[in-house]
């Protein structure tokens, strides 16, 4: 079987989306890669190809939980053997995943960056055909990615620690030129391909509402969608459960989803969002990582994030089949105060170092001071998005909130 052959057959597609085909064949020819590539352009299918494709087992390091569990499901769901090993597995599960993946029942396997240090994982790596690592959410290896995790600077150690080094693929949706250069050098990729996709995504309208109001506007905002499918992110989960209970109130189909729920609520609202059942998902930044589906016609935001990677990686949930969609922010000085609080928060992280707290918090505040500009400010939202992460506007914008305040004045 080709790379085609498994497009086809695994994922449904005739054809590969801009930049996965050359990222596969770099893969496939033994190169490292970077890939920073929007929400929504395929990045979990530039490793899988490869994956399949390979005689060894492909590891994926990834961040979170939830992540993990909603990939593996995916690749089940497409015919492919994955497993997933992170801190949700009780010691009879872990040993048994490890012992099928030795035997060559996985294609791909799933783990969290604590992981790789452990003795017991380590044993297991060192006795198995590792064809391919590919790091994802790459952007946490960096002090300046907007979710540094210290544990992803053990990815290196673990991969020359191996006895044979496989090809190394680092991928991300957002990050910066000092991110990229930070991926590059702490992950130790070799003569990488490295590849970025371009960030502006023409069908999607950005708009920031400031309004008096923010129930009554959201209300009315989706009162006038009916039937759309979209998602509301709200900063806490106090204020998901009060805009969820408005919305059902309403009559609207509505589910949540935060971490405060357990796990099968969080798994049937996410199935049931996913499947059409409900039509709004209402969520904290804890929903939408390697959700795939593609007829998700807005994105609001209740309450600002706390910086532009976060708001874009969220807002990129819409219109990932191309038609139209919104991205509304609905802005007050509140979201500061909120935002200021998570980031005071952050500097109690007992896996940092007092150094890199401190470094940790002046990133924070500076690209809060940048989000908050980006909510203040007149002219092309689109445009300064895309100066932020170092790209030039290529055509006009004609699709965004100022422009068209813009329009209209003159």
């Amino acid at each position: 079987m080709d790379k085609r052959g498994a497009l086809k057959l695994y994922f449904g597609y005739d054809s590969f989306r801009p930049a996965q085909e050359t990222l596969i064949d770099a893969i496939s020819s033994g190169r490292d890669v970077l890939g920073v590539m929007p929400t929504g352009a395929g990045k979990s299918i530039c490793y899988q190809i490869p994956a399949v494709l390979a005689s060894g087992i492909t590891l994926v390091v990834s961040p979170l939980i939830s992540l993990m569990k909603d990939q593996v499901a995916q690749l089940k769901q497409a015919g492919i053997a994955g497993a997933y090993i992170n801190s949700s597995l009780t010691v009879e599960q872990y040993r048994e995943v490890l012992r099928r993946a030795n035997a060559g029942r996985y294609k791909i396997v799933y783990v969290a960056p604590e992981r790789l240090g452990t003795e017991a994982f380590l044993e297991f790596a060192r006795e198995t055909s590792i064809s391919l690592v590919a790091v994802d959410e790459a952007h946490c290896v960096s002090q300046w990615g907007q979710d540094f995790r210290p544990s992803y600077l053990r990815i290196a150690g673990f991969i020359e620690a191996l006895p044979v080094r496989p090809v190394v693929g680092a991928f991300t949706a957002t990050a910066t030129a000092e991110v990229k250069k930070d991926i590059l050098r702490l992950l130790g990729l070799r003569d990488p391909l490295s590849l970025t996709t371009g960030f502006d995504r023409p069908n999607l309208y950005f708009e920031v509402a400031k309004p008096k109001n923010k129930s009554a506007y959201f209300l009315d905002f989706i009162a006038r969608r009916e039937g759309k499918c979209g998602i509301i992110y709200c900063s806490t989960r106090k204020t998901v459960e009060s805009v969820c209970a408005e919305l059902i109130k309403q009559g609207v189909s509505a589910a949540r989803y935060h971490a405060g729920l357990d796990d099968s609520e969080r798994w049937d609202n996410q199935d049931a969002f996913i499947q059409g059942r409900a039509t709004v998902m209402v969520a904290t930044n804890a929903f939408g990582m390697g959700i795939d589906k593609p007829d998700v016609r807005y994105v609001l935001h209740y309450n600002m994030p706390k910086n532009m990677e976060s708001y874009y990686q969220e807002a990129g949930r819409a219109g990932r089949d191309g038609e139209p969609s919104e991205c509304v922010l609905l802005f007050s000085r509140d979201d500061i105060k909120t935002a200021e609080f998570f980031i005071s928060r952050a500097g109690n992280n007992e896996e940092l170092t007092e150094k890199e707290r401190r470094t940790v918090h002046r990133r924070d505040v500076d690209r809060l001071d940048k989000m908050t500009r980006y909510c203040e400010i007149d002219s092309c939202l689109r445009e300064y998005m895309l100066m932020y992460f170092g790209e030039k506007q290529k055509r006009k914008c004609r699709n965004c909130g100022n422009c068209k305040r813009r329009r209209r004045r003159d």
